[in-house]
């Protein structure tokens, strides 16, 4: 019989940390919370300062059972739930369900699983938190109160079957305002006029700046026009050499939202991919001589802390690996925002020994993706600035100025490692370019100039690497909140995943439209992101959290009766096809789902005939003839296939041109890595010829 039992949440973290404690320890799995507000009604007693009814979550009887049994034999229990709110409620209600006293020191909080943290986490275990639990429960309370209070009028007035949250509506009100910003945006011309040059026999390129010192814009055709008429028959001659240094720093380690918008960026893993898979890391996977090891810290912090002792082992590493040029005189601290739990560290590995290449066969590919990033990133963050040399050439013909910049790295510090990737297009614009050795006084004759017209853009649509961005810096949510938004606002219909971009469907922007007119403060970005400061402040015992409640419900009751009263009932309108249903023979209306858009019979519930919305991409098939259209395949990968399936099983991966393969007719296709793009042949692994590669495109 064990001395000790110990709850963790999940059976891989169980399996972990078993292997530290000893056999005097059992360790078992909750499976996550035990218990919940019920989903059958409010279960909040509004009257009563929002008392909560929990009851136990459907099919978690058997692990109760099987946790009182093991508490009966049991000297001691130690609650060890992930180190955050959910964790500390977790934690509670497994007191409250095992009849565990109140004053028990029986909370132990690590954060990476690893040998030393989970032993000296038993060895200073603690009573749990109420100020952590209320600011959890006080968090619940508020989106349940505002999800079953406001859905049924969302189905009264608008659709059945609506919801809404207060985070989610929020960030759908982001989506909604940025696509009205695009749809009201008015480009405007301007053109760009490029002298190219030959010095030393290297290429390179000189951008007009302005008639001497001052900027001009060139935004016609007669700008330009009037420029090609003052330089045309003038030499070109170097004005003016500027050489400088500049030095970059690393970005800080990983916090949970830097990690999700560079996994998103870097390896293309949306915010629930990338949450899951640092999960495993987190709570311990098998590897070769090791066991079962956790590989990285905690992945939900907004703290950029690291520990001396993974500063030190970091600086080690660096010397050996680098070079002591590559190790800062003393370890680099970086500011935390203010409002992020400084008990967390940043995101890490717990230990830089584990390097990628030694975790690569022990891996899934997933895994390792994300493994390598994380680790790539901590130690460039532990590294030395990196040195560019700057140089900036101005060029004049007849008062006209022209300039071109390049930069070579001297010294690559932390660049030998990692760069951020919102940094990389920087680079490889400016810092990979280099110029020829240029001096005042270089005369070009008869330059070649070069004009282009473009337009200004309006802003991108949000993805999910810049909605989490945006979320952060207007205080929208926490680090856990920002991968569960996103995924509830696509399941809701409220908006569409486009080339991997948000587009607000009209139900969205009805939904948005609704709430704005009627519930000001909910879906006011100032007022959620106050409730967070807010929730903080109850996690820090600054305030109860019945206080909170009651402040945001007497407003929030009284819009739901002005709303009830006043609101008119919503019709959407709908898109009809010219596709007729085969079962009963009505035109197919276009229906949103959380995939996107679809074809369905308005003959609903009697008919309930569907289909796919196919996209023609203007190739044909080789094998029938038939046209090429994009489909999806049960993970909602987009791959390309003949029309005329299931008669022809004809399927590629990358899209088709439109063109056909000059040598064997078979559909050329777009094919990207690494930043670049080109076309070539979907059928090259059948042929080797100069035909089948037609052009590259950056």
């Amino acid at each position: 019989m064990a001395d000790y039992l110990v709850i963790v949440e999940s059976p891989a973290k169980a399996k972990t940390i078993g292997k530290y404690l000893g056999k005097k320890y059992t360790v078992k799995a909750s499976m996550g919370h035990i218990r919940d507000l019920p989903k059958s009604q409010l279960g909040v007693d509004v009257d009563h300062d929002f008392e909560p009814h929990y009851i136990t979550i459907r099919g978690k009887g058997d692990v109760i059972k099987s946790l009182r049994e093991a508490r009966k034999k049991a000297k001691k229990v130690y609650l060890a739930a992930d180190p955050d709110r959910e964790g500390e409620a977790i934690a509670w209600h497994l007191q409250n369900i095992l009849d565990i006293p109140e004053n028990e020191q029986c909370r132990v909080v690590f954060h990476e699983i690893t040998k030393d943290a989970v032993k000296a986490a038993f060895d200073a275990p603690r009573q749990l938190n109420m100020d952590l639990i209320d600011a959890q429960q006080t968090r619940r309370i508020l989106d349940r109160l505002v999800g079953y209070r406001l859905s049924p009028l969302l189905w009264r007035k608008v659709k059945k079957g609506l919801s809404a949250g207060r985070v989610q509506s929020v960030a759908v009100r982001l989506i909604v305002d940025r696509e009205r910003e695009i749809r009201a945006f008015q480009p405007e011309e301007y053109w760009t006029v490029d002298a190219k040059l030959m010095a030393m026999k290297q290429k390179f390129t000189a951008r007009f700046h302005g008639y001497g010192q001052d900027r001009t814009p060139l935004n016609s055709r007669e700008d330009v026009e009037r420029l090609l008429e003052c330089v045309n028959g003038h030499d070109l001659v170097v004005s003016k050499v500027k050489k400088s240094e500049r030095r970059r720093n690393p970005s800080p380690p990983f916090i949970t939202s830097s990690l999700q918008q560079e996994a998103a960026r870097k390896l293309g893993f949306r915010a629930y991919r990338t949450m899951a898979v640092a999960q495993q890391l987190y709570e311990g996977l098998e590897i070769r001589g090791e066991g079962t090891v956790g590989l990285i810290t905690y992945m939900r912090t907004d703290s950029t802390r690291v520990a001396e002792t993974a500063q030190a082992e970091a600086s080690d590493y660096i010397r050996n690996r680098y070079g002591a040029d590559y190790v800062p005189g003393k370890p680099r601290q970086y500011a935390t925002k203010g409002g992020a739990q400084d008990a967390h560290e940043a995101v890490r590995p717990t230990s830089v020994l584990r390097s990628p290449d030694a975790m690569k066969s022990d891996l899934s590919k997933d895994q390792w993706k994300l493994y390598k990033l994380i680790w790539e990133r901590f130690i460039a963050s532990q590294m030395t600035q990196a040195i560019l040399d700057t140089t900036s050439v101005d060029l004049t013909a007849n008062g006209a100025l022209f300039r071109s910049t390049g930069s070579i790295v001297r010294f690559p510090g932390f660049m030998a490692v990692y760069t951020e990737g919102q940094d990389d297009a920087s680079l490889t614009d400016e810092d990979a370019k280099t110029l020829p050795p240029l001096a005042e006084g270089d005369v070009f004759k008869s330059p070649e100039y070069e004009s282009e017209q473009h337009f200004t853009q309006p802003p991108p649509r949000y993805s999910e690497s810049s909605l989490v961005k945006a979320m952060e810096e207007l205080g929208i949510g926490r680090p856990s909140t920002y991968a569960p938004t996103m995924d509830t606002i696509l399941k809701r219909g409220y908006v569409l995943l486009e080339s991997k971009r948000f587009v607000p469907t009209e139900l969205g922007e009805v939904v948005v439209d609704l709430l704005t007119q009627n519930f000001h403060q909910l879906i006011d970005v100032d007022f959620t992101a106050q409730m967070e400061g807010d929730l903080d402040q109850v996690e820090e015992g600054r305030i109860e959290g019945n206080q909170l409640l009651s402040r945001f419900y007497e407003t929030f009751e009284h819009d739901l009766e002005q709303a009830e009263k006043s609101l008119e009932h919503v019709h959407l309108t709908e898109e009809v096809s010219d596709v007729i249903c085969e079962k009963c023979g009505k035109n197919m209306v276009v229906k949103t789902g959380r995939y996107g858009k679809f074809l369905a019979c308005p003959g609903f519930p009697e008919c309930r005939n569907t289909k796919a919305i196919t996209k023609e991409t203007g190739a044909n098939c080789p094998k029938c003839g038939k046209v090429i259209v994009e489909r999806k395949g049960k993970k909602r990968k987009v791959f390309y296939g003949c029309s005329g399936y299931p008669d022809c099983d004809y399927v590629i991966w990358n899209k088709p041109t439109g063109q056909s393969c000059p040598v064997c007719g078979h559909p050329m296709v777009e094919k990207t890595s690494k930043g670049k793009t080109w076309v070539t042949c979907s059928n090259e692994a059948a042929h080797e010829t100069a035909g089948s590669t037609m052009m590259v495109r950056s």
